[in-house]
């Protein structure tokens, strides 16, 4: 029987040790890895890609809801994700029906939560699924005033870059890559945080990967199977996902 490839992701090591010591006793379960950072989880997921998770939330570095954004998995791994508190974040598992372990965690809490698990992973690549693990991501962020210019190091020097001058932003491993119409710039920084930093009634998220200035739009064009073709001002073609149509009306598409 093919075994599930599993990796714990927790800063903390006495969560790591108990994790382990659980699934270990799991004949289903290969364990392949163990992270203490978000960024470090990053780099073993691309590498490695499990298919089951066991990701903390607050996290140095990364937290785990901007590890999932940095990774644009395909199909994305099953998620079981680990607390310690955030009852907010926990309302928003259970009207998804995403499953998470809230620490202290027993026994049959964890029994249940990798049975619920292994099953979905036989269904990773099911729209429904997908979307419900988006819609966690969606409603636990709450997002800060948005910003209207960020700093960027460029040539030795920091060049503030106003959002109103930004065409569209597209993610580049660790960073993302800013772009104005004739100039580019990168910054360390996550898709998931710089959407936060952003004003949601300029700047709309066509992809996992892309962020577009809607008053950049020059036109959108229908595509296959719910995707659209988003064509900016500058001529750049973006492609917008049909895991993202829900934001067709933000661009005008009723």
């Amino acid at each position: 029987m093919k075994k599930i490839r599993a990796l714990i992701v927790d800063d903390e090591p006495l969560a790591r040790d108990r994790l382990r010591q659980l699934l270990n006793e799991q004949p289903e379960i290969e364990m392949i890895g163990e992270c203490a950072d978000g960024r470090e989880a990053v780099e073993a997921i691309r590498k490695q890609s499990p298919e089951l998770i066991f990701l903390d939330i607050q996290m140095p570095e990364l937290n785990g809801f901007e590890v999932l954004e940095a990774i644009d998995a395909e199909p994305m791994p099953v998620i079981i994700f680990v607390t310690a508190h955030d009852k907010f974040a926990l309302r928003a598992f259970e009207v998804h029906a995403v499953d998470y372990l809230l620490k202290p965690f027993d026994r049959e809490r964890f029994e249940s939560a990798l049975h619920r698990a292994l099953q979905q992973v036989k269904y990773r690549r099911d729209p429904a699924r997908v979307e419900a693990q988006a819609a966690v991501l969606a409603e636990v962020q709450t997002p800060a005033k948005p910003i209207d210019r960020l700093a960027v190091k460029s040539g030795g020097r920091i060049r503030i870059v106003r959002t109103a001058d930004i065409a569209w932003i597209e993610s580049a491993q660790n960073y993302v890559e800013i772009h104005e119409d004739k100039q580019s710039h990168l910054l360390r920084e996550t898709m998931s945080a710089i959407e936060q930093k952003l004003s949601p009634d300029k700047f709309v998220r066509i992809s996992r990967s892309t962020i577009v200035n809607i008053e950049k739009i020059k036109e959108l064009q229908p595509l296959f199977y719910g995707e659209y073709t988003v064509t900016l001002q500058n001529g750049k073609r973006l492609t917008l996902s049909r895991r993202y149509r829900s934001k067709l009306p933000k661009l005008g598409v009723g």
